[in-house]
Parts: C-alpha cells; structure tokens; sequence
C-alpha cells in the first residue's frame, strides 16, 4: 500500500517562504519520478516541479528562480522548498509519485498554501 502524507502548508506574508515535505510509504520511492502539483480554485491542477530518482529536475516556469525540489531516497521524502511567494501561489500542493516500473501513479492528500497579506 502506496501513501503519501504532505506537511508544511499555511499561510504566508508575499515575499515569504515555505517548506513542503511529503513522506511516502511502501516500496516505490526509489523508483519514482516525484512531483509537485497544484490546484487553485477554479483551475486545472498544474505541474510545478518534478524530480527523478537520480535527482534530475524540472520546473514549471512560474516556479523557476524561487521553488527548489529536493529528495532523500534513504528517508523516502520530497520537498519544496519556495521562496518570494505571490498571492498567486495561493493553492492546494499535491505530491505526487510516478511508479517508473509500473507507470502507476499515486497522490497525497494535498495542503493548503494561502500567500496573502
């Protein structure tokens, strides 16, 4: 059984920072690609970050220059670190695992980042 728990939301002066993490259980994380989603309300859940189990990275460009992914295979976590938030950063983050043996996808519950002032 596949979990995973995100931590770290809250609320948030602009400019500031926060520090997601997400915590996965079972036998995947090695072998996934991870990421960092979110949804506003409103809109379609969009890709943010992205990092694979060798530590490769991607970023969406609105996340470029201020969000940082990082991973620890030997504690089976994800971060994101983010840094100069905006109101517009303002969503649910989802982590999200991609299983590369299987192509099977999984998803935490999500948490709330509100950056407003």
């Amino acid at each position: 059984q596949v979990q995973l728990v995100e931590s770290g939301g809250g609320l948030v002066q602009p400019g500031g920072s926060l520090r997601l993490s997400c915590a996965a259980s079972g036998s995947i994380f090695t072998t996934s690609t991870m990421a960092w989603h979110r949804q506003a309300p409103g809109n379609l859940r969009d890709l943010v970050a992205t990092i694979t189990s060798g530590g490769s990275t991607t970023y969406s460009d609105s996340a470029k220059g201020r969000f940082t992914i990082s991973r620890d295979n030997a504690k089976n976590t994800v971060w994101l670190q983010m840094n100069s938030l905006k109101p517009e950063d303002t969503a649910v983050y989802y982590c999200n695992a991609r299983d590369l043996r299987t192509w099977d996808s999984y998803w935490g519950q999500g948490t709330q980042v509100t950056v407003s002032s």
